[in-house]
């Protein structure tokens, strides 16, 4: 009888160490080790390879600046790969957008696509609690690999932005951006401001959008999360809140609901010292219910939470 509650409890043991998934994490955030976390995955980007990024909003500072990048896209020969907002700001149209991304200096370094500038696609989504599909731009399909390249940091509607939401909203058409927002109430942008209570579905409309993009690319896809100026404002805000905690590194996976969720962890678990509180991102998080993202999106499949930390710097 020992014996076989032993079995069962090294069986149970392994199930749990081979369900996790590894988050890659490095304290430095230069070019180079940018490059070296990508490298540790070992999924090497091939083919028509995209790299999903925000081109921030005018007058943010904080999203991943051009120089920062330029190592890790030319290693991979990628495309920066961006749609359109759908709220007024210096990104809602493509004529706008493009002085933006001129301004930011994107597009005096690399080949920079606006996917949804000339149409949009439906593409699949498996989770159908809220919506019948994703609508994307329609230029995803030129490409054949995705590196999910996200600033972690705060987002006044989501509670945060990682991977998922750059996934989602992300590679979102406008008007699959308002159909996301709107728990599929609506495709126009201009209505969807007027039906954004169903914060929940918000929520879980971006999981399923994440999945539904991972599920296009299969095997073809990665994820890197990079924390610094973690504001508790989007770089799709145009004015935000100073950051109030320190940079902490870069983290990439395989798996996104790891990635983000270790991201929130790193953030949450944080002693906080004089300049570098993270009690203000927390509330941000928690007010908006943020990690419910990250569990609903666990739920439907698209990952686990449970992860193990690997430092490359060690």
């Amino acid at each position: 009888m020992k014996k076989l509650f032993l079995l069962i409890f090294l069986s149970a043991m392994g199930i749990g160490s081979y369900a996790q998934s590894k988050v890659y994490f490095t304290k430095e955030i230069t070019p180079e080790s940018l490059v070296r976390i990508y490298q540790a995955l070992g999924r090497e980007a091939k083919g028509r390879v995209a790299v999903k990024i925000s081109t921030g909003e005018g007058g943010n500072k904080h999203y991943l600046k051009p120089d920062f990048i330029r190592n890790l896209v030319e290693e991979v020969h990628g495309t920066i790969v961006e749609c359109n907002t759908a709220y007024s700001g210096t990104r809602n149209s493509s004529e706008k957008h493009w002085e933006t991304i001129h301004q930011h200096g994107f597009d005096s370094i690399f080949v920079v696509d606006l996917m949804d500038e000339f149409g949009e696609m439906k593409i699949p989504v498996r989770d159908h609690t809220h919506l019948k599909y994703d609508i994307v731009g329609d230029h995803l399909s030129r490409y054949t690999f995705l590196i999910n390249l996200a600033h972690f940091k705060g987002h006044a509607m989501g509670g945060y932005g990682g991977v998922l939401k750059n996934q989602s909203i992300g590679v979102a058409s406008s008007s699959g951006k308002a159909y996301i927002h709107t728990a599929g109430y609506t495709t126009n942008p201009e209505e969807a401001w007027n039906h954004i209570d169903n914060q929940d579905g918000f929520l879980e409309s971006m999981a399923a959008t994440a999945q539904a993009v991972a599920d296009y690319f299969g095997d073809n896809i990665l994820y890197i999360n990079v924390l610094n100026n973690m504001s508790v404002d989007c770089d799709c805000d145009g004015n935000p809140a100073t950051p109030e905690l320190k940079d902490m590194g870069i983290m990439a996976s395989l798996d996104p609901v790891a990635l983000d969720w270790a991201c929130v962890e790193k953030v949450f678990n944080h002693k906080a010292s004089d300049n570098d509180n993270n009690q203000p991102l927390i509330e941000r998080i928690n007010s908006r219910h943020g990690t419910h993202t990250i569990d609903w999106a666990e739920h439907i499949g698209l990952g686990t939470k449970q992860y193990v930390i690997i430092d490359i710097d060690k």
